[in-house]
């Protein structure tokens, strides 16, 4: 066994680029050297650095290999093609089922002689995502300019060059020094070992593990807010990126200028996010807090003031570039900007983003009045749905897209427009992402359903469909957007009716009809795929799905249970907490093997509906069945009617230890065709039973 390191040593790689590469040369490293096993692989990667270091064995032993070539009756020609491909004479080869084979012995290789033979054209074709050309134009690219190739094993160099003939690479080739950090500790150092070289380079101020420099910045940031008795605006996803900034981090604060604390603080955080890799401070009510902090690559010997104030000055600009397009905005009302819209295109096929304005306005006040808000919220809903996309024309949201929304809400409050109003406009692209809450107030819940139900239509009629895993539309999140706002607002709606009212704006597009054809299963699937993300029973959504459709020959949202989501995820739930009880399971059992008699026994002379008759039962298990069956099934639907599907479950649970006392005493196929008749319609009638519920043969077990 031995250690081999391999440490690329280049200028300043992307942050965003450096987990990608190492997973790359790990990846790459265990398919070249996969004849020595490695094992014990790890990674390493910052601003400078990407390495690995594993174990390898000293060499690949003395080994047989075989390789077929033609069959025994191929042609000379063929016969003389593979013996000169192999640079043997036909007098090696022997035949072997039919074929010629060549068995050559292959002579031991050490380690150091794959890795030198191997690495060189890997480093050369490195799946940089950009890669860039440096130098006397040699043709060798790497991210940045590649300085150092530092590669041991056990402690030697594995000499190698990446010159090629007529390139000369830059004169690069493998050695056994790397570099520390730039300014704390200029120069190179020798490498010996994966240990040497980890203590050295922090000893030099390279803090390579990627967690461990993502935990000084989060804990120090932490830090200076508690210090100052603010807290920390979290974001982890800048905790990475800045991670891959620096080197060796040191966390410092900055004040920030009172003449702009009146700025919207979404303003100021994404400013100092986007522009300065900054994070944002609250004080403890939720305010923005007058400071900053940020990471600085090094030490300094006056505690960093002079780095703060250089820091404060530039972000003094930044917060001017704001608030010109703050005071800019405002003089402008939201509502004459929707005009403005005309100028703006949604999308070629789907015209402007007025027309989609107009749209969502009109779409918003029919889910308000779905939601049964009053006139007032349903005309709020209405003027919010018209201003929802105004802020597209505004300085601000020319600059920080991110503030889609964000900002109308701040303008439209600025315009006097209802609170309501300016709250919707805020809120309708909520949620912006997984973790993201759903809008709550009812105003807001009626524009944020229009906007995406508006947008699926759209795309759906016009063809624009999800394919595998492509959605550059981001429909599926819009989708899941809609699924999301309903069920957490527990909104009692029929959305397969509100889909229908945004489809009818897009009749006869392209040639459509309508989209909800294609809409109403893309929901269903969008549905089942929020529930597998929750752990949950999509198995179950299926059979309660099924058998609804099958008796009522409805579609899911158009009629299916009103299209209501939140009574049909109540009912999922309710049959999921059964199954996951013993009478559940048992259930099951006696249904699928009730169904697979009928199955079979229907092929003869089925089916078998009609209602069995008293006067033929010949057993007490078949006369208590009957009887159960008859008290079961009014208060099962009575129980649906009501939407108490706990009860529900429970009364067709009685029937479980009857069926199983059934199963033990009954004799199904009786010699006698009356009996047999009789007890098979039973079996219906209990199948039947179950399907008020769901179809139990689509449930796992």
């Amino acid at each position: 066994m031995a250690e081999l390191l391999l440490d690329l040593f280049c200028e300043e790689i992307p942050s965003g680029m450096q987990a990608r590469a190492a997973a790359d040369l790990t990846r790459l490293l265990e398919q070249a050297l996969a004849d020595l096993k490695p094992r014990n692989i790890r990674s390493f990667y910052g601003a400078r650095h990407i390495a690995a270091s594993l174990e390898v064995d000293e060499s690949i032993p003395t080994r047989t290999i075989s390789e077929r070539g033609p069959r025994e009756n191929a042609p000379e020609k063929a016969l003389a093609g593979f013996s000169r491909k192999h640079g043997v004479s036909p007098d090696e080869l022997t035949k072997e089922n039919g074929f010629w084979v060549l068995n050559r012995t292959l002579p031991p290789v050490k380690a150091a002689e794959l890795i030198a033979e191997q690495l060189p054209d890997l480093l050369w074709k490195f799946p940089w995502p950009k890669a860039m050309r440096w130098g006397n134009g040699s043709l060798f690219t790497w991210v940045r300019p590649l300085h150092h190739i530092a590669c041991l094993l056990d402690g030697q160099t594995v000499p190698f060059t990446l010159a090629r003939q007529d390139d000369d690479a830059h004169g690069l080739k493998s050695g056994n020094v790397t570099e520390g950090h730039r300014i704390l500790s200029p120069g190179t150092f020798t490498v010996t070992n994966t240990e040497q070289w980890l203590k050295e380079l922090e000893a030099r101020h390279v803090v390579i593990n990627e967690d461990k420099r993502a935990d000084l910045i989060r804990q120090g940031v932490h830090k200076l807010a508690e210090d100052k008795g603010l807290t920390l605006v979290e974001d982890e996803g800048l905790v990475q990126e800045v991670s891959g900034l620096v080197e060796y981090p040191v966390p410092l604060l900055g004040r920030i200028d009172d003449a702009f604390m009146d700025l919207p603080p979404e303003v100021m955080q994404v400013s100092m996010r986007v522009n300065q890799r900054y994070f944002a401070l609250r004080t403890q009510d939720g305010k923005a807090a007058p400071y900053f902090a940020f990471v600085a690559n090094q030490t300094f010997s006056d505690g960093g003031s002079l780095c703060i104030a250089g820091n404060e000055r530039v972000l003094r600009a930044r917060f001017a570039d704001a608030r010109h397009f703050w005071d800019l905005d405002r003089k402008t009302k939201l509502a004459d900007r929707v005009a403005a819209l005309k100028l703006v295109t949604f999308h070629a096929k789907l015209g402007t983003q007025e027309a989609r304005a107009q749209r969502i306005s009109t779409l918003a006040g029919i889910i308000a009045k779905a939601m049964g808000l009053d006139d007032t919220q349903v005309k709020n809903a209405e003027r919010a749905g018209l201003l929802a996309k105004a802020d597209l024309t505004t300085g601000m949201v020319g600059e920080f897209p991110e503030l889609q929304g964000v900002m109308g809400g701040y303008y439209a409050a600025h315009d006097g427009e209802a609170p309501e109003v300016a709250q919707a406009v805020a809120e309708h692209y909520m949620p912006r992402g997984l973790q993201d809450g759903t809008a709550s107030a009812p105003v807001s819940i009626a524009v944020a359903l229009a906007d995406r139900l508006d947008m699926l239509a759209g795309f759906f009629a016009i063809g624009e469909t999800p394919t595998g895993s492509g959605d550059p539309y981001g429909l599926r999140r819009a989708a899941l957007g809609v699924i999301r706002t309903i069920r957490d607002n527990g909104l009692r709606i029929d959305l397969g009716s509100l889909l229908s009212k945004a489809a009818e704006a897009y009749a006869g597009k392209d040639g459509k009809d309508s989209a909800l054809d294609e809409l109403e299963p893309f929901f269903t699937d969008r549905l089942r795929v929020q529930l597998r993300n929750e752990g949950r029973r999509h198995d179950v959504l299926d059979a309660t799905l099924a058998v609804t459709q099958v008796q009522e020959d409805k579609s899911l949202f158009t009629d299916h249970l009103d299209g209501d989501l939140v009574r049909l995820l109540s009912r999922v739930e309710a049959l999921s907490d059964m199954m996951g009880t013993e009478d559940g399971q048992n259930l099951l059992a006696a249904y699928r093997r009730a169904t697979n008699i009928l199955r079979i026994e229907e092929k003869k002379d089925g089916p078998h509906h009609q209602a069995p008759e008293a006067a033929l039962y010949v057993q007490d298990e078949e006369r208590e069945l009957d009887a159960a069956l008859n008290d079961a099934g009014p208060k099962i639907t009575a129980s649906l009617a009501d939407d108490d599907f706990t009860s529900a479950m429970q009364h067709l649970a009685v029937l479980r230890p009857i069926m199983d006392r059934f199963f033990e005493a009954v004799t199904v196929n009786a010699d006698d065709a009356g009996q047999r008749l009789n007890r098979l319609r039973l079996l219906s009638a209990f199948s039947r039973s179950g399907q008020l519920i769901a179809d139990f043969g689509r449930i796992e077990g």
